[in-house]
């Protein structure tokens, strides 16, 4: 089955909406125009029922097919922007200074909303549709947010499914794969305390800068020589603060970064060697320092039946020959991992044509991808509960 005829007429009205949102764009859980949009045409398009505040500011929309029928759907999008600067000139450029939709979320939302639309016009299916509009993907964890306010028991949900664009990949082709697709995603912190000193006697100093600097290389260690090479790890060290002028020996010195793996086994030996490396690197030169390591979000993890499900029905839009279904893994991660935790479903990628990458500030969503993603969610719901 190729695009959808009805998604076809409806494009030009879901690029409205996708620009709109594009040039409105809010972060984290303070979404409220773009929530009260969302809910705004949800209404209008007749869903059988919608809900606000889920999650603080996430959006469901409850759909009933034609004839009754006992399995419930769910589909998430994504709704909050970047502090982004955005470098776009585009006649829908972000009208809020530090502020863009450089992810693509507007997309994401735009295309779940047409399919919203086109099922509620319709109804050519049995069973209920739940459309999820989920805030704070980044960094706030709104997916788990929405799981913990009783997203799954409320609404009955059974299986859910959720969809991210993919720049290099071309428009109308799909990626996807069972297991690990994204990775987990934790927070590193590092406090040095050293002695302070004049830099012309740095003998009677401990050189907090020193330290970090060996920190910083011998944590490099942990991935190239305990994780096994077959294996996926990363550890990042991306803050480096230290002193305040040019002759003085810094008391303190902090570190921030990212570990990400995809295995909850390279999780743990991550975590403990980072204590290991951190605290006897420091000990060596006589200096202190503690590690903080905050789990975020876990490892997504496709499950295997509803993957092929999810690979078979972006096949029949796109064609079988254009969707990849052993997608490498990437080590960004998700919060949709939350609620594939709490249900079964998968993740699929849409190819976002040669765009600029995800959180860059020249990053636009394609809209000549929206047939394709809203076809998806429509075909997604019309075979998992045939008539």
């Amino acid at each position: 089955m190729p695009i959808v005829n009805r998604i076809a007429d409806l494009h030009a009205d879901i690029t409205a909406w996708r620009r709109d949102i594009h040039a409105h764009p809010e972060l984290q859980y303070d979404v409220h125009r773009t929530a009260a949009g969302v809910a705004e045409k949800l209404r209008a398009f007749g869903c059988d029922e919608v809900v606000t505040g889920i999650g603080k500011t996430g959006v469901v929309g409850v759909i009933k097919g034609s004839k009754p029928g006992s399995k419930v759907i769910g589909m998430r999008a994504d709704m909050d922007a970047l502090p982004i600067e955005e470098a776009n000139d585009v006649p829908y450029k972000s009208t809020v200074p530090g502020k863009m939709h450089a992810c693509g979320h507007d997309g994401h939302t735009a295309m779940l909303l047409g399919a919203a639309k086109y099922l509620a016009e319709t109804r050519n299916f049995a069973g209920t549709a739940v459309v999820v509009f989920q805030p704070a993907e980044e960094g706030g964890a709104g997916g788990l947010a929405m799981v913990k306010d009783g997203l799954m028991e409320r609404f009955g949900i059974q299986e859910v499914y959720g969809m991210h664009n993919y720049p290099g990949m071309p428009v109308g082709r799909f990626g996807i794969r069972s297991g690990p697709m994204m990775a987990s995603a934790d927070f590193v912190t590092i406090e040095i305390e050293g002695r302070g000193g004049h830099a012309a006697r740095p003998h009677l100093a401990i050189d907090t800068v020193l330290v970090g600097a060996q920190i910083v290389n011998n944590i490099q260690s942990i991935v190239s020589r305990n994780v096994d090479p077959v294996r996926s790890g990363v550890v990042s060290i991306c803050v480096f603060q230290a002193g305040t002028t040019d002759n003085v020996i810094p008391q303190t010195a902090r570190l921030m970064g990212t570990a990400r793996a995809l295995s909850p086994e390279v999780r743990d030996l991550i975590e403990r060697r980072l204590h290991e490396v951190v605290e006897g690197t420091a000990k060596v030169h006589g200096a202190t320092a503690k590690l903080t390591y905050t789990r975020n979000y876990p490892v997504l993890k496709n499950h295997e039946d509803q993957t092929d499900f999810a690979a078979a029905i972006a096949g029949d839009v796109a064609g079988r020959e254009r969707v990849d279904t052993d997608h490498p893994p990437m080590m960004g991660a998700e919060d949709f991992s939350y609620m594939l935790e709490a249900r079964p479903g998968a993740m699929i990628w849409v190819g976002n044509g040669d765009s600029q990458g995800l959180h860059h500030p020249s990053y636009n969503f394609n809209d000549d991808v929206i047939p394709f993603g809203t076809s998806y969610w429509v075909r997604l719901v019309e075979n998992a509960m045939p008539k």
